[in-house]
């Protein structure tokens, strides 16, 4: 396999970085500033597939129906955090190399959290953020560890940061679906922007989640029983029409199918047309799946329609679809979540409609 190495300095990297932002900065100093921040996130591969090999030999002994997916940050997402943050330095960004771990429950998330704290790595731990014990406002929940790269054996990787995010399968569909929306609706729902009440939703949404997994909420529903949380999820559903909605999203992409090869994948959705693509690459044309990545973000940031690319690996076919089904707009999964949420509360007012009933006969 052949993967980019690095040849370029932290310093080249930063004014890259501040080039990619600058409004005033020429086109062609913008299209060199582009061509080596495509190297340096290819450079991300090597220590993110080495780091994942050792992640899917730990979770076979954890939970065998875990999924592994592994992704370069997408260009229009690098440019979106350095604007968000003003003078932060792009060789400092430290989630270019992505891998997610997706696990059956919490205690599996805390099984893989440990397996990865007892010092056995030679890479170094930079920090742990946990929001499954402290869920974000916005009602997201995961588990992101970041490390720094340090293998005597590729000393060229050396220092290159990773995010892993570590999840459980509900956590898993509340963040596509709210990526799923929020492409439909062209706002930054992931980024807590864009129309309250979807945001109050999915923020409902992710409290009543917890609630099903018997870990923390956030602090806005401290005050809310388990029932009022789940009759709110119900209540602004039906305000938003979200299951029809839901419902007409979802795409029929028939050109995609499990026989569809490569450990590599440059998947496109258009959604605008309601359309994905998948370009699927072997294992030994990393370089020429970094160059299809990108042309097709290249080709994206000239087109009238939305468009988003983004190259991933997994093991199979099934798998991508089940770490991505945003890039698929599949909400299905989400809306089953969600049924269990309804049936709670529609159970819940029958019995108590019951109970009036024996107690007004007394």
């Amino acid at each position: 396999m052949s993967y980019a190495v690095p040849n370029f300095s932290r310093k080249q990297i930063t004014r890259a970085g501040f080039v990619l932002v600058d409004p005033l900065a020429t086109r062609g100093a913008h299209s060199d500033a582009l061509a080596l921040i495509n190297h340096w996130r290819a450079c991300h591969a090597y220590p993110v597939n080495t780091f994942q090999a050792t992640l899917r030999s730990r979770l076979k002994r954890i939970d065998a129906e875990s999924i592994v997916a592994t992704r370069l940050k997408r260009i229009p997402s690098i440019e979106k955090k350095l604007n968000v943050n003003p003078g932060m330095q792009l060789v400092r960004m430290q989630d270019v190399g992505g891998l997610r771990a997706i696990v059956g429950s919490i205690k599996n998330v805390r099984r893989v959290q440990e397996l990865y704290s007892d010092g056995s790595l030679t890479h170094e731990l930079v920090s742990t953020d946990d929001y499954i014990a402290n869920p974000k406002v916005s009602g997201y929940r995961s588990l992101h560890l970041i490390y720094r790269y340090s293998n005597p054996g590729a000393p060229e990787y050396e220092g290159l940061c990773l995010e892993l995010q570590v999840r459980t399968k509900i956590q898993h569909l509340w963040a596509t679906a709210v990526e799923t929306v929020g492409t439909f609706l062209n706002q930054a729902l992931k980024s807590s922007e864009g129309e309250e009440e979807w945001l109050q939703y999915f923020q409902a949404v992710g409290a009543a989640f917890a609630w099903m997994e018997k870990s923390p909420v956030e602090s806005t529903y401290f005050h809310l029983s388990r029932i009022e949380v789940f009759g709110l999820v119900k209540e602004l559903g039906i305000r938003l029409d979200v299951r029809r909605k839901l419902d007409a999203f979802s795409v029929a992409a028939q050109h995609i199918n499990n026989k569809s090869t490569g450990s590599y994948h440059l998947i496109i959705l258009n959604a605008k047309l309601k359309t994905v693509s998948i370009d699927s690459f072997g294992l030994r044309r990393l370089e020429d799946a970094n160059a299809a990545y990108a042309t097709a973000e290249a080709v994206a940031s000239k087109s009238s329609d939305d468009i988003q690319p983004v190259l991933v690996a997994t093991d199979s076919m099934h798998k991508l679809r089940r770490a991505y089904p945003n890039y698929f707009l599949d909400t299905r999964e989400f809306l089953r979540a969600i049924s269990r949420i309804e049936t709670t509360v529609d159970l819940h007012v029958i019995t108590k409609r019951q109970n009036l009933r024996t107690a007004a006969k007394r």
